[in-house]
């Protein structure tokens, strides 16, 4: 096959000619464009189309380590260690208006790599900006304090410093605003950060890479390395350099980072999967309440730790909610997830694909109903993608696999209830605690229903609401620590006493001052 370099818009990609174009890109280490050291690459393909589009480095421990430290040279010396804060601040800004002028192209990326609607994509891709405005203006407002000590003559003090190396795992689904959350409060309190994307959805994260290089960020401070988890990933988590963790994925996943963190006592934030129940009330608006729904799992063909995967119905409404809720999706658009009329896209991975297929066989075997779906779409504009019949299955008890385990596609499972006190229940009752929603119009409910439910988002008469603002994580199983909002920022910051005495006298050095 005959190879072309290209300098197009990246200025780092590669097109392999030959029965179809294939991109190739490279990593973004200390401010470069790099190849792996082994020479090896690897696939990613395009979810609608089935195809290959894209190859990527798979980066090896040697990756890893040149990676990680030009990151910390770049932390320890340079110009980014000696920037003020406001500086720091100004980068970030400036970095948000590049992002805003490449929101479409960073879009397109995303599309090709995990096959989400262009619609959301170039959604998220024109609020991340955001992230980097709060941040960036966050960035010189995290101040110290003087304190009152119980000493005599003593002067006490505490500052925030950076903590250092920060490795930044992402997921598939959403990886761009999901490295957003981590990297913006992580740069903004003067750490440098190495990225690891998901080997489904890397291109974009390194389309991201070229913006920081033109918003000019120093070198070493934002880098990209590709490859797989169980290596490339392994390393960054366990490379003695790194000082902080910074993962969104799945529990299992969740669980292995931190057990590797927990033996070198480095620090992590960890949002895991979720089984989150959306709870419909007599008293909710039906039309509103059947919106939230289909937001809630179909939205992002369900590929969303937030997915509102069990619908508790209370008994009084649960046969004309489903009517409606099945008429409606019935009507879901299937296909091009950059044809703006498409509502559901493919899978965005081939395994994935199978999972779903495997839990819907699951949830059959185990007595549930399929009221519609159930089946891998099979519709003419599909094509040969990675598509799954939008599925919805009744007569589920909270005890089956299909309703405690996160499935991660178009699934919803349908409960009963006939009280408060039985929803809260069936609610909490699963290993998961990410977020929850409800709908009802008794305000009463709205204010005391959210402390009863073991979630770290609550949703009142609203689901998928997502904020720069608004501090997102789980209990239980769903990770530990939280992103967003003002708090973030410390997760990434050392405090620091410092205690000065005016003289210098000792009464007796062998007592505790």
């Amino acid at each position: 096959m005959n190879k072309t370099q290209t300098t197009g818009e990246q200025g780092t990609r590669n097109k392999t000619k030959g029965s179809g174009e294939i991109e190739r890109f490279e990593m973004y280490i200390d401010g470069q464009w790099k190849q792996s050291a082994s020479g090896r690459w690897f696939d990613t393909k395009n979810p609608f189309t089935g195809e290959v589009w894209a190859q990527l480095p798979h980066a090896d421990e040697t990756d890893v380590d040149l990676t990680v430290r030009a990151a910390h040279e770049a932390f320890t010396s340079g110009p980014w260690a000696s920037m003020t804060a406001s500086d720091r601040g100004l980068l970030l800004y400036r970095l948000g208006d590049v992002i805003a002028a490449n929101a479409a192209y960073l879009a397109e990326l995303e599309v090709k790599d995990n096959g989400k609607l262009m619609v959301e994509m170039l959604g998220q891709t024109r609020y991340l900006p955001r992230w980097c405005q709060y941040y960036g203006g966050l960035a010189d407002k995290v101040e110290g304090s003087v304190t009152p000590i119980d000493k005599a003559g003593m002067l006490h003090y505490i500052t925030h410093e950076p903590i250092g190396v920060v490795a930044a795992i992402t997921p598939w689904n959403s990886p761009l605003l999901l490295t957003m959350w981590k990297v913006a409060p992580a740069l903004a309190a003067g750490n440098t950060v190495v990225v690891k994307p998901s080997e489904f959805a890397s291109a974009s994260m390194l389309g991201l890479a070229k913006l920081f290089d033109e918003a000019g960020f120093p070198k070493g401070v934002f880098n990209v390395i590709t490859g797989f988890g169980q290596d490339t990933g392994r390393a960054l988590v366990e490379h003695p350099l790194v000082q902080r963790i910074a993962f969104t994925g799945s529990d299992i996943g969740g669980a292995k980072i931190s057990e590797s963190a927990a033996r070198h006592f480095k620090r992590v934030t960890l949002e895991l999967g979720g089984k989150s129940p959306h709870i419909v009330f007599p008293d909710a608006d039906m039309e509103a309440a059947v919106k939230g729904v289909i937001s809630g799992i179909f939205a992002a063909g369900g590929q969303t730790c937030m997915a509102g995967s069990r619908l508790l119905l209370h008994s009084s409404i649960h046969d004309e909610f489903l009517e409606k809720l099945v008429a409606r999706m019935k009507q879901a658009r299937l296909g091009d997830p950059n044809d703006p009329n498409t509502d559901v896209g493919p899978m965005a991975t081939e395994p994935q694909l199978e999972k779903v297929l495997k839990y819907i066989e699951i949830a059959k075997s185990e007595g549930a109903t399929c009221l519609m779906g159930g089946t891998r779409a099979q519709r003419p504009e599909c094509g040969n993608g990675w598509f799954v019949e939008p599925t919805i299955f009744s007569n589920v008890t909270n005890d089956m696999r299909i309703a405690q385990e996160e499935v991660f596609g178009p699934i919803l499972s349908v409960i009963k209830f006939d009280t408060e006190e039985e929803a809260i229940q069936i609610a909490n009752d699963t290993p998961y605690g990410l977020a929850a929603g409800f709908w009802s119009q008794d305000l009463q409910r709205a204010i005391s229903l959210p402390k009863r439910l073991k979630a770290g988002t609550v949703w009142v008469n609203a689901y998928r609401v997502v904020s720069y603002m608004a501090p997102f994580g789980g209990m239980k199983n769903s990770g530990l620590g939280r992103e967003n909002g003002i708090s973030a920022i410390h997760d990434y910051l050392e405090q620091k006493s410092v205690f000065i005495k005016g003289k210098s006298e000792i009464s007796n050095p062998f007592t505790l001052q």
